[in-house]
This record gives C-alpha cells, sequence and structure tokens, in this order.
C-alpha cells in the first residue's frame, strides 16, 4: 500500500513539474496565460467505511487551472499589435473555425486582411458603433477620396484708414491679372475641384471712393474673373454690417475636365480696424487626394486609415468576445481557446463596454507568468517529487525486513 500511496505524489509532483515548467516555457510567450495544477487526497473507503480509522491512497490530480489575470503590456512600432486592457479576448477565424485569444501581435496578409502569425483572421464589425454580423477586418485602403470646394471662410481685417485707389478697378483679361494701382489689398489661397486638383484664387479689396466703410471685392481662379463687384459695408464700430455671404460658380473648360466649382465665400467675421490689412485665417474645406501615412487602432477598437491629406477614413471595428466562466476555455495551442460548455455561450461586443476592456494600439499583452515564483514552486515540486520517493525507498526497506525474517 505504501508503494502506491508513494507512487501518486511521484505522479502528482511530475505533473506539478510540468506545468510548472510548461508556465516557465511560455514566460515571454504574449498572451500567454499561465496555470496552475491543483490536487485532491484519495480515500479508497466502502459505503460501510469507518472515516476515522481510514488512513487515505494518497492523491490525484483534480485540474490544472488556467489564471487569467492581466499581463503586462509591452509597447512596439507596429500600429497593429494591439492588447487588451481588462476583460476580453479577440475573435479569430479560419476555414469556419473560431477561436479566441489574447495575443494581440497582427499583420497585414498579401490580400490586406488582419491575421495572426498562424493564418487566423481578425473578426471585427463593419461599421464602428453599430454591431452587426462579425466579419473578417479588412483594410483596403486605396487613395483617399478627394473633395471639392464647397465653402471658404475669411477672417481678416481691412485697415480702416485705407485710401481710395489712384485708378478704377481694371481686369486685363489677355494677361489675367488686376491692374495694381486699382485695388488696395490681395491675398491667395488653393481651392479644390471635383478632381482633386489644387487651383489658386485670389481675392482683392478695394476701398470705394467717396466712403468711409465700404469696400468692394473681387475674385479670380487661375486668370478668370470669377466675381466682383461685391460690396462689404462696415458698422462705425468696424465691424461687418452687410456683404455676403457670396455664391460664386466657376466653370470648368476642357475635356473630361471636372465639375464646375461652385462654392460659398463668407466674410462675416472680417473686421475694418486699425492701420493694417491682415489674414489672420483663410480656410476651404476641400482637399486633394491622399495617400496612406498610417494605420491606427483607437481604445473602442476603430481602425482607422489615416491620409497625406489631413483626413481619416474608419475601416471597421475590432469585436471583443467573454464568457462567464474564462478558465472553462479549452486550450488548443497557439495561445488560443475555444468554447466548452463549461465556459458557457460567448456574449460579443466592443471594446469600452461594461463587461470589455479598452484596445491599446501598437502594443500587446505579455505572459501573465511570474518567473520568481515559478521558480519558487518549481523547487517545491522537486521537494514534494524527493520526499516521495523517499517514501516508496522506505516501504522498500520495511518490505525487505519482512522477507529477511527467519
Amino acid at each position: 500500500m505504501p508503494f502506491n500511496i508513494g507512487l501518486t505524489g511521484l505522479n502528482a509532483a511530475s505533473t506539478d513539474l510540468q506545468v510548472t515548467g510548461h508556465n516557465i516555457a511560455n514566460a515571454s510567450t504574449a498572451g500567454f496565460k499561465g496555470s496552475r495544477a491543483e490536487f485532491a487526497d484519495v480515500f479508497a473507503m466502502s459505503y460501510t467505511g469507518i472515516s476515522k480509522t481510514a488512513t487515505g491512497s494518497g492523491t490525484r490530480l483534480a485540474a490544472v487551472s488556467q489564471q487569467f489575470t492581466q499581463g503586462d503590456l509591452e509597447f512596439t512600432d507596429n500600429n497593429l499589435d494591439l492588447a487588451i486592457n481588462g476583460q476580453g479576448f479577440f475573435i479569430l477565424e479560419r476555414d469556419g473555425v473560431v477561436e479566441y485569444t489574447r495575443a494581440g501581435q497582427f499583420q497585414l496578409d498579401k490580400d490586406g486582411y488582419v491575421v495572426n502569425s498562424a493564418g487566423q483572421r481578425l473578426q471585427g464589425y463593419a461599421t464602428p458603433g453599430l454591431g452587426g454580423p462579425l466579419q473578417d477586418i479588412r483594410l483596403t485602403t486605396g487613395l483617399a477620396t478627394p473633395r471639392a470646394t464647397t465653402e471658404i471662410t475669411a477672417l481678416m481685417n481691412l485697415p480702416a484708414t485705407a485710401e481710395e485707389p489712384d485708378q478704377p478697378w481694371a481686369w486685363d483679361a489677355a494677361e489675367g491679372v488686376a491692374d495694381p494701382d486699382g485695388y488696395n489689398h490681395s491675398t491667395a489661397l488653393s481651392v479644390y475641384d471635383s478632381q482633386g486638383l489644387p487651383r489658386t484664387m485670389t481675392l482683392y479689396f478695394r476701398k470705394e471712393p467717396g466712403t468711409t466703410n465700404e469696400w468692394t471685392f473681387y475674385s479670380s481662379l487661375e486668370g478668370d474673373l470669377i466675381a466682383g463687384p461685391e460690396t462689404l459695408e462696415f458698422n462705425p464700430d468696424g465691424t461687418l454690417g452687410t456683404g455676403g455671404p457670396f455664391n460664386i460658380t466657376h466653370t470648368v473648360t476642357g475635356p473630361n475636365g471636372p465639375e464646375n466649382l461652385e462654392f460659398e465665400i463668407d466674410f462675416s467675421n472680417t473686421t475694418q480696424y486699425g492701420e493694417r490689412f491682415t489674414v489672420n485665417s483663410l480656410k476651404q474645406d476641400g482637399y486633394a487626394s491622399g495617400g496612406l501615412i498610417s494605420l491606427d487602432v483607437e481604445a473602442d477598437g476603430t481602425v482607422f486609415a489615416r491620409f497625406s491629406n489631413g483626413t481619416n477614413r474608419p475601416l471597421g471595428q475590432v469585436a471583443l468576445a467573454n464568457f462567464d466562466n474564462p478558465q472553462g476555455l479549452r486550450p488548443v495551442g497557439g495561445t488560443n481557446w475555444v468554447e466548452t460548455f463549461e465556459s458557457g455561450e460567448r456574449l460579443l461586443g466592443q471594446a469600452g463596454d461594461s463587461s470589455f476592456g479598452l484596445i491599446q494600439g501598437g502594443a500587446f499583452e505579455n505572459s501573465n507568468v511570474n518567473i520568481s515564483e515559478q521558480l519558487v514552486k518549481l523547487i517545491t515540486a522537486q521537494r514534494n517529487f524527493q520526499a516521495n520517493a523517499q517514501v516508496i525507498s522506505t516501504a522498500d526497506t520495511l518490505t525487505q525486513t519482512i522477507i529477511n525474517i527467519r
């Protein structure tokens, strides 16, 4: 009997060593969750046995329990590395097989899908914030679509002390320029047509003769006079009284050209103060097409493509899953788990929801294994193995003593 008891102890200590060694081996594995061996004693006793005199029959492995505590986050230069700070699992799919992971080391494959090192595709939602059916997250970016200018906002100051020009307003259509003696000040900006091509637009301002607070403005676009004269009339306190907004249409000529330009100029914040002409702000809402600069993942899992023209485009949102009993998940290797009856059915959601953590882009979650703690367990398991081996040795000595009785 002591042989069997000692043997169960050896098996238990050996299993403990295996679990501890597995933890240590994966101390640098992203998203790895350490386990612990849990044991229970064994009592071989009949239904009518007397429990207070039972000596027990050793030990057995009750469970290898996974520990889903948070691992440290390690920041990287890869924006597609993702870490969950809190509860939840990434959802992976390949060939109809769905698995779950905390390892967020992702990259793009040749078709633009976000995958892990095993080629499993990260799952998410097509429209951020709206949920819906899960689908593969695919980053097909291309060029950002250009936008034609539709609104110009001018914030400037026209000098109150300005004098009328020496000459009347004059436009040289052949040269596409205005007579500089016919206006006081000018400024220029770029506007964009429907194909995203920049076109230079110039605004001219002229103090009207015989007036105190009245100006006219003209506008040209690449040598064509497209607006003016339009009146800007200021109040005695220097604020704009009447003047716009002004709607301007410019016909674009040429075969296969862009659509006609139609935009509005707003001077409502323009003033007439002091002695200097200043342009504080001259904004327009158009932009050219742009190339992809970077991919960024927000805390809620929304994947943004950022372009060289200053725009960004949401490409989808990473989905998360959670379970009533994560310890019931079955590990399948590759730092992945699958759903089981013990884990319960998955709950789908988005990062930041009540039962889900936040997503950190440009980082991944390290293993939650504490090396110092595991080394102590390693020593303890070794001592247990030696002690149980001593039980077997002692039982052998006793048996030899009985055999040697004459």
